[in-house]
Parts: structure tokens; C-alpha cells; sequence
């Protein structure tokens, strides 16, 4: 009987362990990267639209309203008295600025059309209403 020679098998690399591995950092960043979307606002339940179109811009303000029709920039408090001057320290010249309302879908009518022409005030913003 001829016992098999280590030297006669070929060398063999097994790449199903490696790709288990890459397969599972993959899911890693994925995962994390879901996270990461939507953390400007605050949480507000937002009303539905079925036109809803997403808008890019290099700089982003968030305004949030919330049901007790609390205001904020970005994640601080503001008396809507004061949101012009808050937005207009933000606003660089020459920029434009997306500003986006998050307000809560039991927040009254006549709240969101105030701050909105608030901001209007603003020169070199553009305003938008957030969705789900």
C-alpha cells in the first residue's frame, strides 16, 4: 500500500472563510451607516406626502416645531421672535442655505405659517418641509 506524499498535493488557499469575513464587515457598515441619516432633528411625528422630493444642498438648517409648538435650531431653543436673527447668524453671505421645517403634524396651522414667514425674512435661504 502507497501512503500519499506531502509533497505531491498542491497547495490550496480557501477563500469561503475570508469572504465570510469581508460579507460580515460589510453588514457592519451598513448597518451603522442607517443610523446615521437622520439625526439633525428632533423627533417629531411628520405628516405624509405622497409628492415628496428629496433636496440636496451644501448647508443644511433644521427647524424643528414640536406639538407643544416649541421651537428650534438646530436641537436649540429659540422664541420665534428671535428665529430671524438666529437664522441670519447662521446664514453666510453668498451662500445658500436649505432651511427645513420639521413640524409635528399636531402642531396648529397658523404656528408653521408664522415661522415660515419669519424666515422668509432671510435673504439667501431657501425653505423646505420635511416628510415622511
Amino acid at each position: 500500500m502507497r501512503l500519499p506524499d506531502d509533497s505531491e498535493t498542491p497547495f490550496q488557499i480557501n477563500i469561503v472563510p475570508m469572504i465570510d469575513a469581508i460579507f460580515a464587515i460589510l453588514a457592519f457598515f451598513i448597518i451603522s451607516t442607517l443610523y446615521l441619516t437622520r439625526s439633525e432633528g428632533l423627533p417629531v411625528n411628520l405628516p405624509t406626502a405622497t409628492t415628496a422630493e428629496s433636496q440636496l444642498q451644501d448647508r443644511i438648517i433644521t427647524i424643528t416645531i414640536q406639538e407643544n409648538s416649541a421651537i428650534f435650531i438646530n436641537r436649540e431653543p429659540i422664541e420665534l421672535s428671535q428665529l430671524e436673527a438666529g437664522i441670519e447668524s447662521l446664514v453666510t453671505a453668498n451662500s445658500q442655505v436649505l432651511v427645513i421645517i420639521n413640524a409635528d403634524e399636531n402642531v396648529p396651522h397658523g404656528r408653521v405659517v408664522s415661522v415660515m414667514d419669519r424666515l422668509r425674512l432671510v435673504e439667501g435661504i431657501r425653505l423646505a418641509i420635511a416628510t415622511q
